[in-house]
């Protein structure tokens, strides 16, 4: 009598094959049998082979090797590599933007996507609970409801939160609900944002996706596509230092010669960057100038410094002098 789950041979076939070989790990004839044979399912050899092309016409890699003198099945390319798995649960478990949580149950996942000894491998080197993460466990049905939004070209409606000095979440604009019409989700200084129209303001506001609550698609057409149109979104982010708001200026910078790479991975590679002399160089990026812009002049300890606008380089003085007055 044939096994009961007979009809399922070739997916079974295919998990064995995914999840027990890869390249450096196979699978004998007679071993690939016995492994049928742990889901009640009766193979011949013969079936086996034609099993095993079928899966490699099906786009599963099957490779067969001779060692000594027997033959190996193992499977060849996986969708990710062993090392791009790597790189992608790393980022996720250093994410701050993904909960602990989460983090562990997408590594999980991906880990799924490697043959047994690899996933071992993964596991092993992945640490997720001493990292700093996100507490808002809704995320995703956050990115969700504003993906769906976007694809339907409808508003979005949101709670928006923040921690008081109590460490409680306290909603802002006494727990009003946002209208906003979503554009585009973009990824800076490890955080999630949204970019949405405000018809009220009329301007392009960006919203911190963990700090999103009851996030509720609506049945309102998106407002503000001409301005999304003309909005340059990768120079958004640019522009917006770690996001933060103020008011749009070209500020030009004198800086160290040794300080381009620090210009060039902040402001990108097609920042004009002109030599002054033999010890400097000058440039000229558009920056919404904030605090947070101007600390970070700071922290550069005197290696780049704002030579124009005059209206900046005040404000500069300005945060200086207070930050001399807290610490006196």
């Amino acid at each position: 009598m044939r096994g009961k789950n007979q009809k399922l041979k070739l997916l079974y076939l295919a998990k064995i094959m995914q999840e027990q070989t890869d390249d450096t790990h196979g699978l004998t004839m007679p071993q690939i049998i016995k492994e049928l044979e742990k889901y009640d399912i009766e193979a011949q050899r013969k079936s086996v082979y034609d099993d095993l092309a079928a899966l490699s016409d099906f786009g599963i890699e099957i490779i067969k090797q001779l060692v000594g003198n027997k033959t190996y099945y193992y499977c060849g390319a996986r969708d990710f590599e062993l090392a791009e798995l790597h790189i992608i649960i790393d980022a996720i478990a250093s994410s701050k933007f993904i909960t602990t949580k989460k983090s562990k149950e997408l590594i999980e996942k991906l880990e799924h996507m490697a043959s047994n000894y690899d996933a071992k491998l993964i596991d092993r080197d992945v640490y997720v609970s001493n990292r700093v993460k996100n507490m808002n466990e809704s995320i995703f049905y956050t990115v969700d409801a504003i993906q769906y939004a976007i694809a339907n070209n409808h508003r979005i409606k949101f709670q928006y939160y923040f921690w008081n000095v109590d460490g409680e979440m306290e909603l802002r604009h006494n727990g009003a609900f946002y209208d906003i019409s979503p554009w585009a989700l973009l990824w800076d200084d490890e955080n999630y944002y949204l970019v949405g129209y405000d018809k009220k303001a009329d301007e392009f506001k960006h919203y911190r996706v963990d700090k999103m609550l009851h996030t509720e698609e609506t049945d309102q057409k998106r407002q503000g596509k001409v301005k999304f149109d003309k909005l340059d979104k990768e120079l958004y982010t640019k522009k917006h230092f770690r996001m933060f708001g103020g008011k749009e200026e070209r500020v030009t910078l004198l800086c160290k010669n040794e300080m381009a790479n620090v210009i060039i991975d902040q402001f990108g590679k097609e920042t004009n960057l002109m030599r002054v002399d033999d010890e400097h160089f000058e440039a000229r990026v558009d920056v919404v100038v904030s605090d947070q812009f101007l600390g970070w002049i700071i922290s550069l300890g005197g290696k780049v410094v704002i030579k124009s606008p005059d209206v900046v380089i005040n404000e500069l003085q300005d945060l200086m002098t207070l930050n001399q007055e807290n610490y006196r």
